[in-house]
């Protein structure tokens, strides 16, 4: 700031209102730029609304007293003079490395496991090729323009997904707190897969792979080489391969457990598995984006490499071919379903992932004028073109086990989710030539497409927290980050029992997906609707240096909502069966379900209510008020029980962001975040 008007002075740095301005009424204040603003604000022209150290913008505005003006009323009678400063007191933002740093931890997010067993499944299951058709449109429509609009609020705004509401609409911060719950749900149960994984990868160190045969203690006389060449082998409803009794005797031990009422031990075998994974995860990311940017470019790019090579193998595989036919044929009459269409926008956005709070967070390092329409339109076109190449993967060895199997490829191609690596896939690794080095390549591929997210989705979770308590945690952030992994270690161990299998799918079915899906919805209405779509568009245009087009505009307003209810609609129209192996989940489990889904998503409303309680001034005002951007919220005083308001018709400029602002009144200065 420049001259300081007789009636403040200096205080550590910061204005402070002095006694008695408040009799003196305004006066000019003349601004470092040299410019004069009568009963208004000091002005500048920052280089950028996120960088640098600017002061305060012009509003051309005036409030009136009683009884004057078309402004709003001030309690106290007369003008009053608002200054706004900032200080330095925050950390400066920490940036990437590199810019491929930002797209490999992207990528590396997006692209997780479910782009290796979801999208082949389920392409197949609805029309193979035609399936592409309602998957692009809802790509299109609904899936890349949410990838693009978290990634430009959080390289607009530079918050996690807690704090970036004060700059956005105050009232709707509980959507943040509600991610970093949802985020640590997925932690309890998606780390455990990898656990499973890190277990077959230790015992694939062996010529002969455990789950190539019958002979080992945990096989049952049911037990069966499928692909056996002895003709004199009989099959029946009961046999089951070497691959699913390891999987299921072995690893997960299902069978000491008779269900969810009564888990089991916890496996210890499973525990310390999952203990070196969180172990690699903290020194992964205690440092923050420096060293996990650093880290994912071995961890992002390896898989690539895994399924170049499994997919040049698989198409030599005999058979290979009809997996082929059988995952592009197209069955167009598919497409007259309702089902086709829910699955293609569920999968594509449980793939791309926004509401997870991790593009806020990862968007919020990069530098203010970083193009992040490209970033968005090209990680989004490589998650989509993984989950296409990973369906090709599959299905050459599906193709493959049927003509070993002298089978179709739907009888082999039954299983689902996790079960398709662990079973179908791995009992074709056995029998292939050079086992041990495929088994051990894939697995590791496995674990590395789950650390991605692992560390996408916790560094969401520390970034929100450290930006909403930088005081507390900035300084404490490799302890923070350590009590942080041991609460997702100990949030797990219900999944690494016996039944910790049917823990995994209950968290899969109901902790995420309708309550992700019912968050980002209410993020979407916030930006477009409170926050305004015209001004989200002058923020991208300020940052990338051209405004929207009417494609994007209309898709926040409109299409992306419509698209998120049509998800959240046919999800509780037609719920899914939960089931696993043979056990079918009790009714008590859906109630349970739902319990652990609502635990999160009522964060919303909860903070809404609080919110709303504890504001100052009439319920109408403070309604009002805590529907506004923050950047219209810094131009309301609540001080004292007043509710002042100013003339909020002028654009407002000034540099908030990251930075302690001062709101200089009357009746004193209002310290806002």
């Amino acid at each position: 700031m420049g001259e300081v008007e007789e009636g403040t002075q200096q205080e550590n740095g910061r204005l402070m209102l002095v006694d008695g301005l408040a009799e003196k009424g305004p006066k000019s204040l003349t601004s470092s730029s040299g410019q004069q603003v009568s009963n208004g604000f000091t002005t500048s022209t920052p280089q950028s609304p996120r960088e640098g150290p600017g002061t305060a913008a012009s509003s051309g505005g005036t409030a009136s007293g009683p009884g004057g003006g078309t402004g709003s009323s001030v309690p106290l009678g007369g003008l009053r003079t608002l200054v706004v400063q900032q200080t330095s007191l925050e950390r400066p933002r920490e940036t990437w490395s590199k810019k491929m740093d930002f797209l490999l931890s992207v990528i590396g997010y997006a692209v997780d496991l479910g782009n290796v067993w979801r999208f082949p499944y389920i392409c197949y299951q609805n029309g193979g090729g035609a399936f592409l058709l309602p998957y692009l449109l809802m790509a299109v429509f609904g899936g890349v323009p949410l990838f693009y609009m978290e990634l430009a609020l959080g390289q607009f705004h530079r918050s996690g997904c807690i704090s970036i509401w004060k700059h956005i609409c105050p009232i709707f911060k509980g959507i943040g707190f509600a991610i970093c719950i949802i985020a640590l749900y997925i932690a309890f149960y998606y780390n455990t897969i990898m656990a499973w994984a890190l277990y077959y990868l230790l015992s694939s160190f062996r010529p002969t792979l455990p789950w190539s045969t019958c002979s080992n203690s945990w096989n049952t006389v049911n037990c069966n080489l499928y692909m056996s060449t002895d003709h004199n082998v009989s099959w029946s409803n009961s046999s089951t391969s070497p691959a699913e009794e390891f999987y299921t005797r072995q690893v997960l031990q299902v069978h000491l457990s008779p269900g969810l009422h009564q888990l089991g031990s916890v496996s210890w075998q499973l525990a310390l598995c999952l203990l070196f994974i969180f172990t690699i995860v903290y020194f992964s990311i205690w440092k923050g984006v420096k060293t996990s940017g650093k880290v994912v470019w071995v961890t992002a790019t390896f898989p690539y490499l895994v399924l170049l090579v499994l997919l040049i193998r698989g198409a030599t595989l005999p058979g290979a071919w009809r997996g082929v036919v059988f995952y592009l044929k197209p069955d167009w009459q598919k497409l007259l379903s309702t089902t086709v269409w829910i699955d293609a926008a569920a999968q594509i956005f449980f793939s791309l992932g926004p509401g997870f709070g991790v593009l806020l967070a990862f968007a919020s390092y990069n530098p203010f004028h970083n193009n992040c329409y490209k970033d968005a339109l090209v990680t989004s076109s490589v998650n989509c073109l993984t989950s296409f190449l990973s369906g090709f993967v599959i299905f050459t060895v599906l193709g493959y086990m049927a003509e070993m199997r002298h089978q179709d490829v739907d009888a082999v191609a039954k299983d689902a989710g996790p079960s398709l690596l662990f079973i179908i896939y791995a009992e074709a690794i056995a029998n292939m030539p050079a086992a041990t080095f495929f088994s051990i390549i894939f697995f590791l591929m496995i674990i590395m497409l789950g650390l991605d997210s692992t560390f996408a989705g916790l560094e969401g979770v520390i970034t929100a927290m450290l930006d909403e308590f930088p005081q507390t945690l900035v300084k404490r952030r490799e302890w923070f980050v350590f009590g942080l992994v041991c609460v997702c270690y100990l949030g797990a161990l219900s999944t690494l029992t016996y039944g910790g299998a049917f823990v995994v799918k209950l968290f899969e079915e109901y902790a995420t997906g309708p309550a992700v899906i019912t968050v980002v919805l209410l993020e979407v209405i916030a930006v477009s609707w409170f926050y305004g779509t015209n001004r989200f568009c002058n923020d991208i245009e300020e940052m990338l240096g051209f405004y929207p087009g009417c494609f994007w505009r209309v898709c926040w307003v409109a299409i992306c909502p419509c698209f998120l209810l049509f998800i959240i609609i046919s999800f509780l129209a037609f719920p899914p069966e939960v089931r696993l192996f043979n056990y079918h989940y009790p009714p008590w489990t859906t109630v349970l379900g739902y319990c652990i889904g609502v635990s999160s998503f009522i964060c919303v409303p909860a903070y809404m209510v609080y919110h709303l309680l504890n504001a100052k001034g009439t319920f109408k005002q403070v309604q009002h008020l805590l529907s506004l951007p923050f950047h219209v919220y810094l131009l309301f005083v609540v001080y004292f029980e007043h509710f002042v308001t100013i003339n909020t018709n002028t654009k407002y400029l000034c540099q908030y962001h990251h930075q302690h602002y001062y709101l200089v009144t009357p009746f004193g200065r209002v310290d806002r975040r």
